[in-house]
């Protein structure tokens, strides 16, 4: 596995309560790894400042969640069975999660922390990222009632994630009366479009949606503007962060748009407190705050407030309390129904390496 980039204690004592941190530190996704992994340390602080949780220090250990989920998932079971980790969370991509949950079998509590496709329902998963019905809907519904957008390409990577998210836009589109003109996977750490990029411009579509990961989606965006597509035709990503567009460069973002439940210049109180803490905590050369880094926190949150509630770290106590839980968090005031967690999204559109969010969904 991969080092951690964040030194995160991970010693395993009785007095501490300790878990696991899965997120990407190699492949297409470890772009968002740092980030990810500083908004856990910081809800890690924030909770053990608090005083802990059930008379415990919190502690965090890191996992490689970038590895094959095969891999990945013997770790983190390994780390239950040994009883070296008492719950799990952490941002990882859908086929990470599918191979983790049934090797986890509900023994420990696990916050998944990824906007995801919808549908998961496995014992002991609570679920903090935003859902087809909240993000992808409503932004297609705006596409086409504010700029007329109605054919679509879909473009995305090669797993559950992208596939299970078209099919839902499919459902989305047939009900506004829009189209997709062609859809496309290819394999994760793909660097060259080039024949993707001329069935995009052979399909007729007025915007593509963009269902690629870290790196992926970075390599699609410089080649979508070298071939000037970016002049006639929209991006879409329901997963794309300052990460991405930093590294994509300001030349490459025009026309590229992306719906989230948090966004480091949303103007609320509770999320730019955050973005103000997360700045002090980690000074100037802090990896770049984003809604895939702050859902760390969100999970580590959500599962220290459950545990407070059952007073317990049982999975089916903490599962008996969560229905109606709501708290304040940097994405605002958010309640967990049916273990999802309920929260407002927000457009945005990319202005060269930052978002200007657009309007609540």
């Amino acid at each position: 596995m991969t080092p951690s980039r964040l030194t995160l204690p991970p010693e395993h004592r009785r007095d501490a309560l300790t878990m696991a941190l899965v997120v990407p530190l190699q492949g297409p996704a470890g772009i968002f790894g740092p980030s990810c992994e500083s908004c856990g340390t910081l809800a890690m602080e924030q909770t053990n400042d608090e005083g802990g949780v059930l008379g415990r220090e919190l502690r965090l250990l890191p996992v490689d969640g970038g590895a094959a989920p095969d891999e990945v998932a013997r770790e983190v079971a390994a780390l239950v069975t040994a009883g070296t980790v008492e719950a799990v969370t952490g941002w990882h991509i859908s086929a990470v999660r599918e191979a983790v949950a049934p090797a986890i079998g509900g023994r420990v509590p696990y916050a998944y922390t990824a906007l995801y496709e919808g549908g998961e329902r496995r014992p002991g998963v609570f679920l903090t990222g935003e859902t087809p019905d909240l993000q992808l809907g409503p932004a297609l519904d705006w596409f086409a009632a504010a700029a007329g957008v109605r054919r679509w390409t879909i473009v995305g990577d090669d797993y559950v994630w992208p596939r299970r998210s078209a099919d839902a836009a499919r459902r989305f589109l047939r009900r506004i009366g829009g189209t997709v003109c062609d859809e496309m996977y290819v394999p994760l750490g793909t660097t060259r479009f080039d024949a993707v990029l001329r069935r995009v411009e052979r399909s007729g579509c007025e915007a593509v949606l963009m269902l690629l990961i870290g790196d992926d989606a970075v390599e699609f965006n410089k080649a979508f503007t070298a071939v000037g597509m970016d002049r006639d035709i929209l991006r879409f990503s329901s997963l794309i962060d300052e990460n991405v567009l930093l590294a994509s460069g300001a030349e490459n973002t025009r026309g590229l748009m992306t719906s989230a439940g948090y966004f480091e210049d949303l103007a609320t109180a509770s999320g730019l407190d955050f973005a103000a803490w997360y700045s002090r905590r980690f000074g100037p050369e802090a990896p770049v705050l984003n809604s895939l880094g702050e859902s760390c926190y969100e999970g580590v949150r959500l599962l220290t407030a459950l545990m407070r509630r059952a007073g317990s770290t049982d999975v089916r106590s903490m599962v008996s309390v969560s229905d109606g839980l709501s708290y304040e968090s940097p994405r605002g005031t958010v309640e967990l129904r049916d273990r999802h967690l309920r929260q407002r999204v927000f457009l945005a559109a990319a202005d060269g390496l930052s978002w200007d969010v657009i309007q609540q969904l």
